[in-house]
C-alpha cells in the first residue's frame, strides 16, 4: 500500500508538471501540442501494455468488433469523449484557463456522486449528501455571481462523467480500452501536426524544442503509468481520496502561470473545497471502518 499511495502521488505531481509543462513548448500552440502528446504516450503506453501482459485487454476488445456491433460506433464515442478532455487539459493552461478547468476536476467527484444515486441506485450517506449540498451552493454562487459556469468546467464536470459512464455500458472500461480511446485519436493528431503549413519550422526556429517534446511524452507516459499502478495497489477508496491531490496541484500552477481567483470567486473555490473536505472525511472514515472490521 505505502508503493500504491507513492506511486498515486506521483502521478499526480506528473499530472500538474504536465500542466504547466505546455507553457515550456513555445511556439506550439494547444492543438500542436495534444498531437504531440498523443504521438508519443501511444507506443510508449503499448509497450507498457506488452511487458505487463495488458495487451490481452486490447485483443479481447477488438475480438468482439464481430459479435458486438454497438462497439463499432460506441468506440469512436468514447475516443472523442476523452479526446476533448485531453486536449482541454493542454490548451487550458496555455490560455489562461486553467483555474475553471481545475475547478471542474474539483467538482467532478460530487457529479459523481449524483450519478450513483441516480443512474446506478447507490446510496449516498449523510456526509456526501452534505458535500453535495456545498458544492450546489458554490454553483449557485457563480451562478449569481457570472450568470453560468465557464465552459472549461461544464466540460469536465459533464464530460468526464459520461465517459466513465459510457466504457462501463462498453465494458472498455479498462487500460486496453483507454489504449484504443487514443489510438482512434492519431488521425486527429496528426491532422493537427501536419496540416498546418511548416509544420517542423518550430523545431528549426527554437533547437531545444525537439527535446522538450520528447519530455512532454515521458511525462506523460510516467504520469499514466504511475496511476495505473496505482490503480491495482491500493483500496478503491483510497485511491479515490488521492486523486484529490491533483486538482489541487493544478490550482497551484494555474496561480504559478499569472491567473487569479477574483473576490468574487472565492465564495465558490471555497464552497467547493469544502464538499471535497467532506468527501475526504467519508472516505477517512470508511478506511478506518475497514481497519478495525476488515472481514465486516
Amino acid at each position: 500500500m505505502t508503493r500504491g499511495v507513492a506511486l498515486s502521488v506521483f502521478s499526480s505531481v506528473l499530472f500538474a508538471v504536465l500542466y504547466y509543462y505546455a507553457s515550456l513548448l513555445w511556439p506550439l500552440d494547444g492543438e500542436q501540442i495534444f498531437g504531440w502528446r498523443m504521438l508519443l504516450t501511444l507506443p510508449c503506453m503499448g509497450l507498457f501494455l506488452l511487458l505487463s501482459g495488458d495487451w490481452r485487454l486490447v485483443t479481447n476488445l477488438l475480438g468482439q468488433l464481430g459479435r458486438r456491433p454497438l462497439l463499432w460506433f460506441g468506440l469512436p464515442l468514447s475516443s472523442a469523449l476523452v479526446g476533448v478532455q485531453l486536449w482541454l487539459f493542454m490548451w487550458a493552461p496555455l490560455n489562461g484557463r486553467g483555474l475553471p478547468v481545475s475547478l471542474g476536476y474539483f467538482m467532478m467527484p460530487l457529479a459523481l456522486v449524483l450519478i450513483g444515486r441516480f443512474v446506478y441506485q447507490e446510496r449516498p450517506s449523510r456526509l456526501q449528501w452534505l458535500a453535495v449540498a456545498c458544492a450546489a451552493a458554490g454553483v449557485a454562487n457563480e451562478l449569481w455571481r457570472s450568470g453560468g459556469i465557464s465552459w472549461e468546467t461544464l466540460v469536465v464536470v459533464t464530460g468526464y462523467p459520461v465517459y466513465f459512464m459510457w466504457r462501463r455500458r462498453l465494458g472498455s472500461d479498462h487500460l486496453g480500452g483507454l489504449w484504443l480511446d487514443m489510438a482512434l485519436l492519431l488521425p486527429l493528431a496528426c491532422w493537427f501536426l501536419f496540416a498546418v503549413p511548416a509544420p517542423f519550422a518550430p523545431f528549426a526556429e527554437r533547437p531545444a524544442l525537439p527535446w522538450l517534446v520528447l519530455g512532454l511524452g515521458l511525462v506523460s507516459t510516467l504520469a499514466l503509468v504511475s496511476y495505473i499502478l496505482a490503480s491495482r495497489r491500493l483500496p478503491f477508496t483510497l485511491f479515490g481520496l488521492l486523486g484529490y491531490v491533483e486538482p489541487v496541484l493544478l490550482v497551484f500552477v494555474s496561480l504559478l502561470l499569472g491567473e487569479t481567483i477574483a473576490p468574487g470567486e472565492w465564495a465558490t473555490y471555497i464552497a467547493i473545497w469544502t464538499a471535497v473536505g467532506l468527501l475526504v472525511l467519508e472516505g477517512i472514515k470508511r478506511l478506518w471502518s475497514f481497519k478495525r472490521y476488515p472481514f465486516r
